[in-house]
């Protein structure tokens, strides 16, 4: 048996036949003149930069609607907090842009959470010269 795999070895030299090595898919097009899949460099998504343009112009884009549940409501009177439900994709930077541009308040910070159900929980923290409860009203939370 292996006297036979030397001789195939010895015929493959002799007719000029390389091994390619293994798990190598052999590229018949280059690689730049292939469409692109699933959204590459190249695809229309657009930069970061657009995105938070986008947020400064229309604040709804990031917050989907305000979250009304008891423990909401107890934060907004207890700890000066206002809850949102907002775009999975969306960063605590914007959400607190968004907060700010809509309502003209400060935003101490904000804190996120994906329920159990996947959506995207926010809590901002306001500063203690704007009331959350003020805001809630405007919003008829409360």
């Amino acid at each position: 048996m292996a006297e036979k795999r030397k001789q195939m070895k010895k015929a493959g030299k002799e007719a000029g036949v390389k091994k390619k090595p293994a798990g190598k898919a052999e590229n018949k097009e280059p690689k730049h003149d292939r469409p692109e899949k699933h959204g590459g460099k190249s695809a229309e998504k657009g930069s970061g930069k657009g995105k938070k343009a986008k947020s400064a112009k229309d604040p709804w884009k990031v917050l989907r609607f305000p979250h009304l549940a008891e423990k909401s409501m107890n934060m907004v009177e207890f700890e000066n907090k206002l809850t949102f439900i907002v775009k999975r994709e969306a960063t605590k930077t914007q959400i607190k842009e968004a907060v700010e541009n809509l309502f003209d308040v400060k935003v101490l910070s904000v804190q996120t959470e994906f329920t159990p159900k996947g959506v995207k929980k926010a809590y901002a923290k306001l500063s203690p010269d704007h009331s959350a409860s003020e805001i809630a009203s405007r919003l008829g939370m409360v």
